[in-house]
């Protein structure tokens, strides 16, 4: 399964059982855009508003966003 989500792709999941909770980063792009979640809902979701935060972090600097395959 792969996760996209504003042209954004996730990269590898992890799952930390002690804390029963997937985690992952955007590939493609230098920044580190991280998100996490219990459930495949909550990640799918994490994954989508993190993505958000940061294109609204990005506008907030007027700062361009890195964009995936432009490295």
């Amino acid at each position: 399964m792969t996760m996209k989500y504003e042209g954004y792709e996730a990269g590898r999941i992890s799952f930390d059982p002690e804390t029963a909770t997937f985690s992952g980063t955007v590939v493609g792009i230098n920044d580190v855009v991280y998100f996490e979640g219990t459930t495949t809902d909550e990640l799918r979701a994490s994954f989508r508003a993190t993505i958000d935060d940061y294109l609204a972090l990005c506008a907030e600097r007027g700062e361009e966003p890195e964009l995936p395959g432009t490295l």
